[in-house]
């Protein structure tokens, strides 16, 4: 546990990359053309494992994979990072910001005195030195995002206290979500809540809230498995749905995609064009 959490604080969030790759690397250095010159190294993609990070600076569960360590003279690295629903980091700041890259899913961030600013995918974040913030997933959806900072002293993040669950739950972004205290009705009260309110409930609450919420499996998991039998079943206005449900998850399109070439060859070629028209819709 000592080790994972040395490397995790040298990621700050994020650069678990430093000491990960000092002592385990898969990285290949190229040849280099004359003696004593510095190589070219490729990490090659998924090489170095991801790991659950330490609960002392997080709340739920985080996952960081490291990217890159500082190669001096540099003192940047860079590692990414994915937290499930409700997970976010503590309070924190960094000696020289940090930038934030979101490459799935739709997370939170906030400053310290300022309100919850929504993150989506291709968002890019900047966070001044010294700034006072965190940073995760939203209540319902995950998150990934690459996060890039620099040392200063061999530090690049200094933690603080937790961000409690009243300060998560009571605030709402202000580029989105529920505001004025009203909770917005549900996909299936807008679908059919008023000819069968009975149905709408139990897929609100069942389904959504019981099934869904089960911690045998992530959000995203849940997700790429519906598309996929969705897909099967060729129901596209069902699909729809979920394909929208999945990219909030943090599904991706290039996955998406692998998902309906695979199963083109098992449920047939007519539902995987349909699929592809609709998830052309969902991802463009």
């Amino acid at each position: 546990m000592k080790i994972l959490a040395s490397a995790f604080m040298s990621l700050s969030l994020f650069a678990s990359a430093a000491a990960h790759a000092q002592t385990g690397s898969t990285a290949t250095p190229l040849a280099a053309s004359a003696q004593n010159t510095p190589t070219i190294t490729i990490t090659r993609s998924a090489s170095e494992p991801s790991s659950q990070v330490p609960a002392e600076h997080m709340t739920g569960a985080v996952r960081v994979e490291p990217l890159f360590r500082a190669h001096d003279p540099s003192r940047v690295s860079g590692g990414k990072v994915t937290f499930e629903p409700g997970a976010r980091t503590a309070w924190h700041t960094h000696p020289l910001g940090q930038a934030l890259i979101v490459t799935a899913g739709t997370g939170w961030i906030q400053q310290w005195g300022g309100p919850i600013e929504e993150i989506r995918q291709g968002d890019v974040v900047w966070i001044p030195p010294g700034a006072k913030h965190w940073h995760g997933g939203t209540a319902n959806t995950s998150m990934t995002h690459i996060a890039i900072q620099e040392q200063l002293d061999g530090e690049t993040v200094e933690w603080m206290e937790k961000v409690s669950g009243e300060q998560y739950g009571n605030l709402r972004p202000a580029s989105g979500g529920v505001t004025g205290g009203t909770k917005e009705p549900s996909a299936a009260q807008k679908l059919f809540g008023d000819f069968d309110p009975k149905l709408a409930e139990l897929t609100d609450n069942v389904l959504y809230g019981d099934v869904w919420e089960r911690p045998g499996l992530s959000k995203r998991d849940r997700s790429l498995i519906t598309v996929a039998g969705l897909i099967a079943l060729n129901r596209p206005e069902q699909l729809r749905s979920h394909l929208q449900l999945a990219r909030k998850n943090g599904v991706t399109k290039d996955e998406v995609v692998e998902v309906i070439t695979q199963l083109a060859f098992y449920a047939g070629w007519p539902s995987a064009v349909n699929a592809i028209a609709i998830a052309k819709e969902v991802f463009q």
